[in-house]
């Protein structure tokens, strides 16, 4: 059953981020990650608009998401994203049924 990231983000410094969005596609095909979806045009239909990046990835299983999520090679991506300030992510992880 399919399982999704669904990821919520803000570029506050396109040059520091870029050394995380480069080493994520590598990562996600290790386990099986597809992007469905990637930072195209979006409306707000309620709630707050704190983010203006939206990001949807499917899994074959929640098991495979959380274990891609909690991988030594994406947390080391993550890093560069979160130490160098270079933007802010919500993520969650949905499972399909």
């Amino acid at each position: 059953m399919p399982a999704y990231w669904i990821a919520h983000g803000r570029i506050d410094k396109p040059d520091q981020y870029r050394h995380y969005a480069e080493r994520v596609p590598e990562i996600l095909a290790k386990y099986d990650g597809r992007v469905l979806a990637r930072g195209g045009a979006y409306k707000a239909l309620e709630g707050p608009d704190d983010f203006p990046r939206h990001v949807v990835i499917e899994f074959p299983s929640l098991e495979r998401a959380e274990a891609c999520f909690n991988s030594d090679d994406y947390q080391g991506a993550a890093a560069h994203r979160r130490a160098d300030g270079a933007g802010e992510v919500r993520i969650v992880i949905v499972d399909g049924q």
